[in-house]
């Protein structure tokens, strides 16, 4: 059985919501196996990020190489980074790997939080972009990024595949306009997503760029797995738990899901 097969490289959400457990949870929606290498553990909730503990960059690189040179990978994604000594030991070990990559550059939480040092920002562009498949900002992100202040997404997406991405895909959670806009440096995409009056919204960005790294495994054309992950998206916003803590509940990517039933006979005690 081929199982796709997907690496997530981000940070660690002690809430749930967002980072490394959003992506894992995108994954399985999907239908793939989801690795992982942790870059920073964050005390969080739904309020905001209170703490983050960076591992060491030889530590990341262990991590990544560890999983690929024994379970591979048929894609990889990025999420927050931090430092750039974290961007600069994701990006060597990435380096020469040819793995479909999607970067989406988490710089700030929907909570406020700075999850990218300023600092950093130069790194990432440097390194990663040239290693990216595709960069998925969304508006302020790429509106930072690329330092014009418009929203105009083919303007921008544009200017995200100028910088060195591969491909460049600014979602539509922000602005006036609900689109994700995808740039392949010829051809532009736009995908016209819904937006949900609720307040559950913590860890979309994380599923979205998930969702899509998810689709490049299993072979889907870039147009694909980009109207792949507006749909898991939107469906995990749709059904978030607004009622979780006291901030911007957590989205929802395995809503259908139920719990195993306990057939009569199933379990048997002592």
């Amino acid at each position: 059985m081929n199982v796709p097969r997907v690496l997530t490289i981000a940070s660690s959400d002690s809430g749930g919501g967002a980072g490394i457990q959003a992506d894992l949870k995108a994954f399985a929606r999907c239908g793939a196996h989801g690795m992982s290498a942790i870059v920073a553990l964050t005390a969080q909730n739904t309020r905001g990020v209170t703490a983050i503990a960076e591992q060491s960059p030889a530590f990341v690189r262990d991590q990544i190489q560890t999983v690929l040179d024994d379970l591979g990978a048929d894609a990889a994604k990025t999420g927050m980074l931090f430092s750039a000594p974290l961007i600069e030991a994701v990006a060597d070990e990435l380096a020469g790997r040819e793995l479909p990559l999607v970067v989406d550059p988490v710089m700030v939480a929907s909570s406020g939080s700075r999850l990218l040092l300023p600092d950093a920002v130069a790194t990432l562009v440097a390194r990663l972009f040239p290693l990216a498949t595709v960069v998925t900002p969304n508006l302020p992100e790429a509106q930072a990024l690329t330092g014009m202040d418009t929203e105009d997404r083919t303007a921008l997406t544009e200017r995200l595949v100028a910088m060195g991405a591969g491909a460049a895909l600014v979602t539509g959670g922000h602005g006036a306009e609900p689109v994700d806009h995808l740039f392949d440096g010829r051809t532009h995409l736009r995908i016209g997503v819904p937006r949900y009056r609720i307040a559950a919204t913590h860890g979309a960005g994380c599923t979205h760029s998930a969702a899509l790294a998810a689709g490049l495994a299993a072979g889907l054309s870039l147009a694909d797995a980009a109207r792949q992950a507006a749909a898991v998206a939107a469906d995990a916003v749709a059904h978030g738990l607004a009622g979780l803590g006291a901030g911007d509940g957590p989205v929802h990517a395995l809503h259908d899901l139920s719990a195993p039933s306990m057939a009569a006979g199933a379990y048997s005690s002592a």
